[in-house]
């Protein structure tokens, strides 16, 4: 949740971001007079306590016959404190409700509404013209019945729609890619980990994914377990309540991790092939630091994401997402989107986000401030996709060739140990 100080010092910030990001700006003043009545409420509670230990000290001093209306009087005080005590909670109850429904603040610059309406800060690479080359581009879903790479229809029969096999040539692709994204995070520096997908509620809420989003996410009610949509979750979760020393810098993790989601709300959307499905791998990064370095850290993730897309030789470009589509930890949000030759436009393949302190004052994540002798304050988190299983529909589609093989481009090769992919036949 964002910062209540923030919210009393300069609430005309809060209610513009709550309308660049389209959402209610009047829960700013909502949540205001809730922190009004809650303050107002404890402060009472202190005050009746305070008597109440007073007054305890009257008693005890108290002659002998004098105690009994005494201590009568000191019942009535103690049933006050704790009617006094329930308010004041549930006082805070009602404000919590209130500020977890307020997104974060977003940053300066960033484009106000929906999905649409996103910054273009870089276009990398031409689409190839495959009309001038003399063919027709087959889609993902074709090339991969091709190759023996991709089994929709049998995916169905297990697990029904939006369920997929990789198979042959298509798993090998799969698992390169992913190699070859955890080789380059390990050589910047982030430590490999290979995570929970089931995490608890505490954990799911902290990182942000039970808000607006709870729709979209698996529950196990019998276990009271939520199945996780990225490995950004648990990576979230992994310092809960701890303090961290980041005098040394950021930590960084890169977290494996099969994920889950509902995708509801899609009804009719990508129906056709592995873009938008219930099941699939990814590989994503995590940084934990001091505020301070948060805007330097997300432009070292956009980096990294650029320079993998850039290896595997994709056409892409790189947007600022409107407010109106970051959720709610994110306080900016770039995605990098690759083209996709048979539907004629760009596709998210990463995102990463800077969700400054919002999650971690969610999960009690903090450090020792060096500028305030030791006392501790909230860390900034911040999360960009490496790879996932979406990124074959791009490279199968634009490194395919006229006789349905596909040329595995060069970085990946070692992880996949094929320079092509060529057709095969199937039963």
């Amino acid at each position: 949740m964002i910062d209540l100080k923030i919210l009393r010092d300069d609430p005309d910030a809060a209610r513009a971001s709550q309308r660049a990001r389209g959402e209610d700006a009047d829960l700013v003043d909502a949540a205001l007079a809730a922190d009004e009545g809650r303050r107002s409420s404890l402060a009472e509670f202190e005050r009746a306590r305070a008597e109440q230990k007073t007054y305890g000290k009257t008693v005890s001093a108290a002659a002998k016959e004098d105690k009994p209306a005494l201590i009568a009087h000191a019942k009535t005080l103690s049933e006050r404190v704790k009617d006094l005590e329930q308010q004041a909670g549930v006082a805070d109850e009602h404000l919590q409700v209130l500020v977890r429904r307020i997104g974060n603040l977003i940053q300066p610059g960033v484009p106000s509404g929906g999905e649409d309406d996103f910054t273009l800060l870089h276009e990398v690479g031409t689409p190839r013209d495959f009309a001038a080359e003399g063919f027709e581009p087959r889609d993902h879903v074709e090339l991969g019945e091709l190759l023996g790479a991709i089994d929709i229809p049998r995916g169905a029969k297990v697990g029904g729609s939006r369920f997929y096999f990789l198979t042959g040539q298509g798993a090998r692709l799969e698992l390169g890619l992913l190699n070859l994204a955890m080789s380059r995070a390990i050589e910047a520096g982030f430590s490999p980990m290979v995570v929970p997908t089931l995490v608890k509620p505490d954990v799911m809420a902290g990182a942000g994914f039970l808000d607006a989003h709870s729709s979209e996410v698996y529950r196990l009610a019998d276990d009271d377990l939520y199945l996780t949509g990225t490995s950004e979750v648990a990576l979230a979760g992994y310092h809960a309540d701890e303090i961290l020393d980041l005098a040394n810098g950021p930590i960084r993790y890169a977290g494996w991790s099969t994920c889950f989601r509902r995708e509801a709300g899609s009804h009719g959307k990508d129906t056709r092939g592995i873009i938008r499905v219930h099941q699939f791998q990814k590989i994503e990064l995590f940084s934990y630091c001091p505020v301070e370095e948060a805007v330097a850290e997300h432009q070292r993730l956009l980096d990294f994401e650029r320079g993998l897309l850039d290896a595997v030789e994709l056409p892409y470009r790189v947007i600022d997402v409107a407010a109106g589509d970051l959720g709610g930890p994110a306080s900016r949000k770039y995605d990098c989107e690759a083209w996709v030759p048979t539907q004629g436009r760009y596709r998210e393949l990463t995102s990463t986000s800077n969700c400054t302190t919002y999650q971690a004052r969610r999960l009690g994540i903090r450090e020792r401030d060096p500028a305030k002798d030791g006392a501790t304050r909230y860390v900034a988190t911040l999360n960009g996709t490496a790879a996932t299983t979406r990124w074959l529909v791009a490279i199968l589609e634009n490194h395919q060739q006229a006789d349905g093989s596909v040329v595995v481009p060069q970085a990946l090769r070692p992880f996949v140990g094929l320079d092509v992919l060529e057709p095969v036949g199937r039963s």
